[in-house]
């Protein structure tokens, strides 16, 4: 059960590349019916498309306390990088969070360690609050290497990174075996990766920060089984991504998640 009420919940929609201008302006139409305001203990983030980010924040305001978040960012402030969104762009548009090292941004477009430190680093600089993602594949899983590459990536991500600024960080545990598969990590496999993220902030920045940071499953969470992982010692909230396309569905883990901060 999680007793560490410091952190509130932070439950994260990632939309991928899904709703296009019109459906994002109905899909915050649909969800204010449900939500008007976030509830106390939970944090609430939705990260959609570029083209919808300004649609999104306009429809944020008929949810009180309700963040947008970019899904990428590049590192660089300004310069020939065709097709690219910089970290001081997405702040002008009124973003708080951009998503660092997606596992498809890894697999797709080739985002390595190095990359992703260097977005991250950026994204503290700016102001915005990296969503950073860490997580083994399924061969690596099934070869028991979780763990190594799991503390590979968040090590690489926060490389050269003050722990006062560590502690600004979201960490986003995804087993990529589980994203878009049905499959889902069990609740214990779940808090066996978040605890020992967390351990390996505390041996590298102390208590304080393992304690402050935000620690995110992010493999198929939905209405089904949020309450039982939410429930998890050093599960924080969710990175989520299909249920987080139908209104009702993502309303339905954010009072799961509110619930929970009142049992």
């Amino acid at each position: 059960m999680r007793t560490n009420t410091m952190r509130k919940y932070l439950i994260a929609g990632n939309w991928k590349m899904n709703q296009n201008m019109a459906q994002t302006s109905a899909y915050f139409a649909e969800l204010g019916q449900h939500l008007s305001a976030v509830p106390s203990g939970v944090k609430v983030l939705l990260c959609t498309p570029y083209t919808s980010l300004s649609v999104a924040v306009e429809g944020a305001k008929s949810v009180t306390g309700l963040s947008i978040g970019a899904q990428n960012v590049h590192e660089k402030d300004t310069g020939a990088y065709t097709g690219e969104i910089s970290a001081a762009m997405l702040k002008e548009l009124g973003i708080g969070y951009a998503i660092i090292g997606h596992s498809e941004r890894r697999q797709y477009y080739n985002e390595s360690d190095e990359s992703v430190n260097a977005k991250t680093i950026k994204s503290l600089e700016t102001g915005l609050t990296p969503v950073v993602c860490v997580g083994e594949l399924l061969e690596e899983r099934k070869a028991g290497k979780q763990f190594d590459v799991v503390k590979a990536q968040l090590h690489g991500a926060l490389a050269n990174i003050k722990a006062d600024d560590v502690s600004k960080i979201v960490i986003a545990y995804e087993p990529v075996w589980a994203i878009g598969t049905g499959e889902t990590a069990t609740p214990e496999q779940a808090q066996d990766i978040h605890a020992f993220i967390r351990s390996e902030l505390k041996a590298a920045y102390g208590e304080k920060i393992a304690t402050e940071v935000y620690i995110l499953y992010g493999g198929s969470m939905n209405p089904k089984n949020a309450a039982e992982l939410l429930s998890c010692a050093d599960v924080d909230g969710g990175l989520i991504g299909g249920a987080s396309l139908k209104p009702a569905d993502f309303y339905s883990i954010i009072k799961d998640a509110e619930t929970l901060t009142k049992s």
